[in-house]
């Protein structure tokens, strides 16, 4: 297992680690600890999760998880989303983060959360607000140490400012989207987070299984998980990324790689990446993800794979302005 610096933070995690949605949904609790367990001896040090992943059940048998070696983990948890039908039960309030934070404490069976992500931007609620209340937290001991997930670049960095400005404790970590199918990060979040030293914990790197391979041949109008959920209908609605995941497909089976290690493998190497999150419903899924760790990525393997889908454009357009890594010029 090779482990990386997590932003300024000091700790060290796993380039791989578990999400843990699943837990208490698809999988049941037998199967969700055998999963666990069979991350922790793989290597993995780092599991993610959110309150309302299975309505809060994910949380508590990853509770139960971790109740016999919660120093030797790092867990994040998350808030935001809306958890029930009252009014004020969800975005980044001072009132609803509290709530919900107390409520994640006790189903985690803890005192501490290591890492606390705002899971959406709140456009309702000063960013200011929400900075503070994770500062205080953080002064409480509640949580180690913060971060965001699902945020733009400027939302990033306007929140990193005001923290500074007001003397709080500043982000430490941020959590977007990143795959072969699905490269928005690398042209202003993954700069930011390098030039920020932010740790950087990326999710659905199999593109929520495009790039498995096993949608090619299943009708859309079957129960596999892309076409049962509407969000990752919208999610992955283009034609693009279908060509991409085939494409894909096609030269890991023609390497002799098994498709979700190598998607896993080539996300997980981007130099910005602290932790590329995995999931799976049973552990005969997760038996394929954890592959990934015995793969090579070498540079030269990496250009070929991202060669097999469209790189996104500068966050300027100025394409003359793309930096020719080999001869170092720029046109």
């Amino acid at each position: 297992m090779k482990y990386n610096q997590l932003g300024t933070t000091g700790l060290k995690v796993s380039n791989i680690s578990l999400g843990t949605m699943t837990f208490g949904a698809e999988a049941d609790k037998k199967e969700s600890i055998k999963m666990f367990n069979i991350c922790k001896d793989s290597g993995i040090n780092l599991f993610d999760c959110a309150n309302k992943y299975a309505n809060g059940e994910s949380e508590i048998i990853l509770g139960e998880c971790i109740s016999s070696c919660r120093d030797e983990v790092i867990i994040t948890t998350k808030a935001g989303s809306r958890v029930t039908d009252e009014i004020n039960s969800l975005g980044t309030s001072r009132k609803h983060l509290m709530l919900e934070l107390e409520k994640s404490l006790k189903r985690l069976n803890t005192d501490y959360i290591d890492i606390y992500f705002l899971h959406y931007f709140d456009s309702y609620t000063s960013i200011e607000d929400s900075m503070r209340f994770l500062d205080e937290a953080i002064k409480q001991g509640k949580i180690l140490y913060s971060g965001v997930s699902n945020w733009a670049a400027w939302q990033i960095m306007k929140s990193i400012h005001i923290s500074k400005s007001n003397l709080l404790n500043k982000i430490d970590c941020i959590q977007p989207m990143y795959s072969l199918i699905k490269r928005q990060a690398e042209v202003e979040i993954f700069p930011l987070a390098q030039d920020q030293q932010l740790g950087v914990m990326t999710y659905s790197p199999i593109g929520s299984g495009l790039l498995t391979g096993k949608y090619e041949e299943i009708d859309k109008n079957s129960s596999a998980r892309l076409y049962d959920k509407k969000y990752y209908n919208q999610r992955y609605s283009s034609e693009t990324y279908y060509d991409t995941a085939r494409k894909f497909c096609k030269f890991a089976k023609e390497n002799d790689y098994e498709p979700s290690a190598l998607a896993i493998s080539w996300a997980a190497s981007n130099e910005a990446v602290s932790s590329s999150i995995i999931g799976a419903r049973n552990c005969a899924q997760l038996s394929p993800n954890l592959e990934s760790i015995k793969i090579d990525m070498t540079k030269e393997l990496r250009d070929e794979i991202s060669s097999l889908s469209i790189e996104p454009t500068p966050a300027n357009d100025r394409l003359e302005e793309i930096v020719d890594e080999k001869n170092k010029l720029r046109f």
